[in-house]
């Protein structure tokens, strides 16, 4: 069963029990064991290990080979809202308390703050920016394809807290950009969508918005989910200082008419 799966893993990925324990000439019983034998806890858990795995390894053509594009569009409809769905459920079920709260007392701290992203996953990095902004200050957004980012966190202040939000398929610059961030001794906070994450060998602490589905090219549910909580939760803890920093922000917007205004 073990040959079949490492040869075969893409379409393991998607069987169920009797679906594996068929191609493997085995009764269901025996993937049972089989999964509890190298360690997991159930087969859902060990489904998505393999999943994370498959994610990390699947090309564009790949993940064009999963979407049905030939299905109608409302069923493609509820099959993606579906799908996030499970996604929230998962993220629900598996993220740790204590280390979401652990990831904003390091945002909370009074020292420098880079929230840093790549691709697909600096739309997430800029929503986290931008969302923290208001909030509290000394907060810079950055492109993990800038080049020049490398500079700003070299002359960055020891103490200086970095961001990484890493979405599959992970770019490089990242990964260097971690292996950076180590080497200067910031705090580094790695968001990503996946355990298997090459990122996370270099963060002090992480949190994992899991997907319990393959996409075909990205899953900002979850994640933007996970974001407005650290978001909220980071709110909730700077007291008065928030009313006079979002005052600031609003006397700002008024005087140099940024936002519209039915008054005006």
């Amino acid at each position: 069963m073990g040959k079949y799966i490492i040869a075969h893993p893409r379409k393991a990925v998607f069987m169920t029990t009797k679906e594996l324990a068929e191609a493997c000439d085995v009764s269901e019983a025996t993937v049972v064991r089989f999964v509890a034998g190298i360690g997991y806890d159930g087969y859902s858990d060990f489904q998505q290990v393999l999943r994370d795995f498959v994610d990390t390894e699947m090309t564009l053509l790949d993940r064009l080979d999963l979407a049905d594009f030939k299905a109608p569009g409302a069923v493609r409809f509820r099959r993606t809202v579906s799908e996030e769905i499970d996604n929230l459920q998962a993220l629900y079920n598996s993220l740790d308390i204590d280390a979401m709260s652990a990831v904003v007392e390091v945002l909370d701290r009074k020292v420098p703050l880079h929230v840093i992203g790549s691709r697909l996953s600096y739309t997430m990095a800029y929503y986290l920016g931008w969302s923290m902004t208001k909030v509290r200050g000394d907060i810079r957004i950055m492109s993990g394809s800038d080049r020049a980012t490398i500079d700003w966190l070299t002359i960055a202040p020891a103490d200086s807290v970095s961001v990484i939000v890493a979405m599959s398929r992970y770019p490089n610059e990242l990964i260097r950009l971690g292996k950076l961030t180590k080497r200067l001794g910031h705090t580094l906070v790695v968001i990503t969508d996946n355990k298997n994450c090459p990122v996370l060998q270099f963060a002090d602490h992480h949190l994992v918005a899991v997907s319990k589905h393959i996409p075909y090219l990205g899953s900002p549910t979850s994640m933007s989910c996970l974001i407005n909580y650290l978001v909220h939760e980071l709110a909730s803890r700077q007291g008065d200082s928030l009313k006079e920093h979002q005052a600031k922000l609003e006397q700002s917007y008024w005087e140099n008419d940024v936002l519209f205004n039915m008054k005006c």
